[in-house]
């Protein structure tokens, strides 16, 4: 059993083809759509896997599909096994 304790993670998504259509669209009304799609994507997997209140969305990136959360390790366990999701990997200081 992993630890309850809230740490940031890194989640990277599989392969989008909208994702892919928004970012090609380079206009400013594209990149806003391409914002809005994304944390919608994003906050949607969270509330579907997660429990509300247990996490803490930071960001999503634009650059690639993907965004950072405050989890716990049995929660970024449970996001490794959605089918959606390419990598989750936790934050590492470097030093």
């Amino acid at each position: 059993m992993g630890s309850t304790e809230s740490e940031l993670y890194f989640v990277f998504m599989n392969f989008d083809p909208e994702y892919e259509r928004l970012r090609a669209d380079r206009s400013r009304q594209g990149a806003h759509e391409l914002d809005l799609y994304l944390s919608n994507k994003h906050d949607n997997l969270l509330a579907t896997v997660l429990q509300p209140g247990t996490y803490k969305k930071r960001f999503s990136w634009v650059i690639v599909d993907g965004f950072a959360v405050e989890i716990s390790d049995d929660q970024a366990e449970r996001l490794r096994s959605v089918p959606k999701v390419r990598v989750v990997e936790k934050n590492q200081e470097i030093r």
